[in-house]
């Protein structure tokens, strides 16, 4: 691999009319994106909640649908950013090729990528945004601590656009995105708080959890949703950042590999 595929990102603002871009095509079809993000996630809050909720008096000091609302938030935001950086972004390089005419005028591939991944952290922000207003409207916060579940959401965003991008530059096709969900998205989803505490698995589980992104945002999330500040938030804070950074740049790498065939 030539070293030049190493190189340090060069950004310009440049990324910014991309990002609109993809928000000018997006708000043709709002609407339908913003409900069929919304569906699963509140499906899975409503439907275990009040069903498991009625078997469980309460989880970690609170009652169950406000313990899974929590992760159920942060769970929306990962499978958000996730599908764009995928699906979205694979469409746009590969099908449609839309990569390749921006590339024609004077924007670089770093600041296609950039823009790539804070268009999912945006569509991640705005899933995990009208979740957050579902669980404020069925009382389950009220504390003004819950809004900085919002700048958590797009944190998440971040991270997982930037991991997702990963992918899309190893992927040959769509299908090749089962394997992350089925490997990674899903065993996450399990593993890492949103429907249980990460302290009831087996030890070498937990191990594993501490080091998934989802475990970080889950430890931030259901702290800041009873009102009291997260334990070692710098810590979870600074996993998410390193999760965000070092995928922008391992994506960025892989990109650069793939376009110079």
């Amino acid at each position: 691999m030539s070293i030049q595929y190493f190189a340090l990102p060069r950004l310009t603002l440049r990324f910014f009319p991309i990002w609109r871009r993809q928000w000018l095509v997006w708000r043709k079809v709002a609407v339908p994106a913003i409900l069929g993000h919304l569906a699963d996630p509140v499906i899975y809050m409503l439907g275990l909640g009040y069903g498991l909720g009625s078997l469980l008096p309460e989880m970690g000091g609170t009652s169950y649908i406000a313990f899974l609302a929590a992760g159920t938030l942060c769970y929306s935001s990962m499978n958000s950013a996730s599908f764009e950086s995928l699906y979205g972004a694979f469409a746009r390089m590969h099908e449609q090729r839309t990569w390749e005419a921006i590339m024609n005028t004077p924007v670089t591939l770093d600041d296609v990528v950039l823009s790539e991944i804070l268009w999912s952290a945006t569509k991640s922000l705005m899933s995990g945004v009208a979740v957050l207003v579902v669980i404020w409207i069925l009382g389950l916060t009220d504390s003004l601590m819950s809004l900085w579940m919002i700048p958590l959401v797009l944190l998440i965003g971040l991270a997982f656009s930037s991991v997702g991008l990963i992918m899309t530059a190893l992927a040959p096709a769509y299908d090749f995105f089962m394997y992350y969900f089925t490997l990674v998205i899903t065993p996450m989803m399990l593993l890492c708080g949103v429907f249980f505490p990460v302290s009831q698995l087996p030890e070498v589980l937990q191990a594993l959890a501490a080091a998934l992104p989802l475990t970080h945002a889950v430890d931030l999330a259901r702290p800041l949703m009873n009102g009291t500040v997260p334990a070692q938030a710098l810590f979870h804070i600074g996993v998410l950042l390193a999760y965000a950074l070092a995928g922008f740049y391992i994506s960025l790498i892989l990109f650069r590999r793939r376009l110079s065939r």
